[in-house]
């Protein structure tokens, strides 16, 4: 199929204003779920590890320690069940994937780099 067909339909359908946050962030992600005929608001905070695809097709991974258990979700960027993405913390990752945060356990799980305020 051709390339800027594709971009042409898909472009009312990418989200203008998302949020701008990187891989090493601490993010919430405010959720839409529905259950039965009501829904709500549902958070998932955590540390996105990782970032792929572009245009309509763009993913995020944010990843969390619940109960001593990682655990990790696959977010599409440009989903109308996202309301809105809130960074709690930014960082400085030293990789653009950060998946050796799954071999670590507790308190150091979270820990990446964090970014400085300069200081006059």
């Amino acid at each position: 199929m051709n390339q800027e067909l594709l971009k042409e339909i898909t472009k009312e359908q990418i989200k203008e204003n998302v949020t701008s946050f990187k891989v090493g962030d601490g993010v919430r992600v405010h959720t839409k779920v529905r259950e039965g005929d009501k829904e709500r608001i549902q958070v998932f905070a955590g540390i996105v590890i990782a970032r792929k695809g572009s245009g309509i097709h763009e993913t995020f991974t944010v990843r969390r320690i619940s109960y001593g258990e990682g655990v990790e979700r696959v977010f599409p960027l440009n989903s109308p069940n996202i309301e809105k993405i809130e960074v709690e913390r930014e960082s400085v990752p030293m990789k653009a994937r950060l998946y050796y945060l799954r071999d670590r356990v507790g308190k150091e799980a979270t820990k990446v780099k964090e970014k400085r305020l300069q200081q006059a």
